[in-house]
């Protein structure tokens, strides 16, 4: 099946989004860890 260069576009761009939004989704759980560990250091801290 051959794919059209408008398909083949699609296709790159659904791609690139993809890969976009995993990036993002992992960056939001990499802050969250961050932030998680910064308030047990405060926590450890204030005791």
């Amino acid at each position: 099946m051959k794919l059209t260069s408008i398909e083949d576009a699609d296709f790159a761009a659904e791609a690139t989004d993809l890969a976009k939004n995993q990036i993002l989704a992992q960056s939001a759980t990499a802050m969250l860890a961050q932030a998680s560990a910064i308030s047990q250091n405060i926590l450890s801290l204030l005791r």
